[in-house]
């Protein structure tokens, strides 16, 4: 478990107005806002804890890790949700790290391109190679598929693989690691990037330099793309808040991490 304990943080940000969240918030609600890449594995942690707490309302919203960095700061939700490393003043926030996932590089199930290279993968994204058939594919042109700005996933792969080097704006930019995988699981020409714990039998995730994307090598170091998952607030957790990331931390709520795919931290 990775813990920050942190001064309170003051930006100059204003007051982030983020859609059903509200300040003004009894005792028996909690809400969680940001990752979409965390949403799905948060929504299973909040109907289990709900099922332990019967009257307890647990919100969990999407929209981003920016997003959801922002909604902390104003004091939008009580916990946000970030699939990146904080960076600048965000560092100031108090951050535990719930779980870590590997971050798949997907394509069709039919493309006969089974590993590459991370730099290949990065000049693919990058708009420098153009056709499947410079790297023992089909001769068609790769459709790239990609995460909006101010996504945690985006923030990840701009990270570990781009640099910085820009994604080109000819990539098809969708909103979540779900349409994402839509796009590619229906275009055998396409190529993307998603939380590996969401990969499914509709896309392949590939090798990446000669390593799979395997949970086994993301724990011996040889698969590279890992990210954390974050739950991030504007000072120590208490009430609510606190009873939640307990949950999530607990042997009941690693052992759904792993069940969905993820790592467990402990």
């Amino acid at each position: 478990m990775t813990r920050r304990r942190c001064p309170w943080l003051l930006l100059a940000l204003g007051v982030a107005v983020f859609s059903g969240c509200r300040i003004g918030r009894s005792q028996d609600e909690l809400t969680l806002a940001g990752s979409t890449s965390i949403q799905p594995f948060a929504d299973r942690w909040a109907e289990i804890f709900m099922e332990k707490r019967p009257g307890l309302g647990v919100d969990v919203q999407g929209g981003g890790s920016s997003a959801g960095i922002q909604a902390c700061v104003s004091g939008a939700c009580q916990i946000g949700m970030s699939s990146r490393d904080l960076k600048g003043d965000e560092k100031q926030l108090y951050e535990i790290v719930v779980a870590r996932d590997g971050l798949a590089i997907i394509v069709h199930p039919s493309n006969p391109v089974r590993a590459l290279a991370v730099a290949a993968v990065k000049q693919i994204f990058a708009g420098d190679l153009l056709s499947w058939g410079l790297l023992g594919g089909e001769a068609r042109p790769i459709t790239v598929v990609t995460r909006e700005e101010g996504s945690g996933t985006r923030g990840a792969f701009q990270e570990l693989v781009m640099g910085k080097t820009r994604i080109y704006s000819g990539a098809i930019t969708q909103d979540s690691n779900g349409t994402v995988r839509e796009i590619v699981a229906h275009d055998p020409a396409a190529i993307g990037f998603i939380s590996l714990g969401l990969v499914n039998d509709q896309v392949r995730a590939v090798d990446l330099d000669g390593a799979a994307a395997t949970e086994e090598n993301i724990r011996n170091g040889s698969y590279k793309l890992v990210r954390p998952f974050l739950f991030i607030s504007r000072g120590e957790p208490t009430g609510l808040a606190k009873e939640f990331i307990d949950f999530v931390l607990s042997a009941e709520g690693q052992a759904l991490v792993k069940e969905e795919g993820l790592l467990p931290i402990k």
